[in-house]
Formats: C-alpha cells, sequence, structure tokens
C-alpha cells in the first residue's frame, strides 16, 4: 500500500508455518480474549509485528487477521501433503505397532516422502490412507464434514477437537480445492443463490442468522451447532423450527 495510502510506517510481511499443534487466532493479545480462529500445522502466517510473546498478522490460507502466540510458528516450508482423515496419529516408526507421538488435524500440511505405505515427515511418520498429496482434491464436501461427525463445538475451531459452523464448511471445501473465507457472512459469496422453491440437494449451504451448514440430501442438514454442542445430521425442518434460513446457495 505504500505509495497509496498514507501510515507512519510500512512492513514487508514475514511468512511463517504453524508448528506441529494448533495454536488459536485471537482478536487480542490476551489469552483470555475468545479465539476466533485457529492456524493448523502447515498453514503459513504473515507476520506484521511481533510484540512481547505475540504475532499480529493474518492467515495466508484466508487472510484472516489476529493474534498468534509467537512461540507457536517456526519456518515456513512448501508442504506436500494435506491430512485427510479427521486426525491422522504419527509414528516414531513405519509401522502401526509403533508408539504415537501426537496427532494432526484434518487440513494439517506437512511435507514428506512415502515410505512403506507411510508418509515420512522430519517429526514422524503417519499412515498413508490418513493422507494425501496437496493437489489431489476431492468431489464431495459434505463426504468431507461427515468425518467430522460428533466433533464438539468450540467457536473459532477448526478441528475434530472443537469446531464451529463456518470452521466446518471452510475445512470440507478446502480439501475439495475450494477456497473459502473464514466467517459464516463471507461465506455468503459463495456459489449461487437459489430460488426459494428450488430443491435442496446434498452440497448446498444454508445460511441462517450467524450460522451455516451443509444439506446432506434433500432433508437433512450438516452443522456445527451449539444448540446440539457437536456437528451433527439432523432433519432441515428440526432446525428451521428454531431459526430461520436466510439464504440458500449451490456450489458449481
Amino acid at each position: 500500500m505504500a505509495g497509496q495510502l498514507f501510515a507512519p510506517h510500512y512492513a514487508v510481511p514475514m511468512m511463517r508455518g504453524c508448528g506441529a499443534r494448533p495454536t488459536f487466532v485471537r482478536p487480542t493479545a490476551s489469552t483470555q480474549s475468545a479465539p476466533s480462529s485457529e492456524l493448523l500445522p502447515g498453514e503459513t502466517f504473515a507476520v506484521l509485528e511481533l510484540s512481547s510473546h505475540w504475532a499480529w498478522g493474518y492467515c495466508g490460507h484466508d487472510h484472516y487477521v489476529g493474534y498468534v502466540s509467537a512461540i507457536d510458528l517456526i519456518d515456513a516450508s512448501p508442504p506436500t501433503h494435506i491430512v485427510a482423515a479427521a486426525h491422522a496419529p504419527i509414528h516414531s516408526a513405519p509401522d502401526n505397532r509403533a508408539p504415537v507421538l501426537t496427532n494432526l488435524p484434518m487440513g494439517a500440511r506437512v511435507t514428506g516422502v512415502e515410505r512403506s505405505g507411510f508418509l515420512g515427515t522430519d517429526v514422524g511418520y503417519l499412515p498413508f490412507t490418513t493422507v494425501r498429496p496437496l493437489d489431489a482434491y476431492e468431489h464431495d464436501p459434505v463426504a468431507v464434514a461427515e468425518r467430522l461427525n460428533d466433533a464438539p463445538y468450540l467457536l473459532g475451531g477448526r478441528t475434530v477437537s472443537g469446531i464451529d459452523c463456518s470452521g466446518l464448511v471452510q475445512i470440507s471445501l478446502a480439501l475439495c480445492g475450494i477456497r473459502s473465507p473464514r466467517d459464516s457472512d463471507q461465506q455468503r459469496a459463495l456459489g449461487q443463490p437459489l430460488a426459494q422453491d428450488a430443491e435442496p440437494r446434498r452440497g448446498d449451504l444454508l445460511f441462517f442468522e450467524g450460522h451455516v451448514g451443509f444439506m446432506a440430501d434433500a432433508e437433512r442438514l450438516i452443522h456445527a451447532t451449539g444448540h446440539h454442542g457437536r456437528v451433527v445430521v439432523e432433519p432441515l425442518e428440526e432446525v428451521t423450527a428454531r431459526t430461520a434460513v436466510v439464504d440458500r446457495r449451490r456450489l458449481p
């Protein structure tokens, strides 16, 4: 923006990567502020300012702005694979009987080489069935969302350990190669609007006041909901008895 908008100073983003565990993105530099999003392992974060233990900047995948714990950031490296299972165990050796060092959540990005049915990385071995090459996109975001069924509801969350409605949509679309904003109000720009009398079908996005979900079929919605406290598939008529649909969108 230099030369276009006046400011006391300008900063060139310093690209960093999220380390081996997810880290929350917060609106203020305090652990007391409720998380507004979550950065997953291997995702990038553009640092614009460092202050004490906090890095302020934006997430590389969706430009979501906020603060993250600086200690959770590492040197960024180009990923080769993405975790496609709800979570992927990292073993100490390429053997399912080897000790599990930690788990990576769906959407985590990793760098590695296939070896004997495992993806060998700098930190351990992931079963190759839990990952896929970064550009090998899936075709059904609802099938991705269904892997996270029963995940607890967590405002700002994006993992099987805790996820919110727009996080579920964003992660599911990402594995299908579709970029999505972070928040449900911004996600209303996705796809094309549906007429009120159009028959819902699998994959349609339904929006409510401050909420979003996928149609699992013509009659049921899959969504991360605070009402149930988890990701559920429930009849649409039960959802609309609690809150009204404000928009319907169909993805290409």
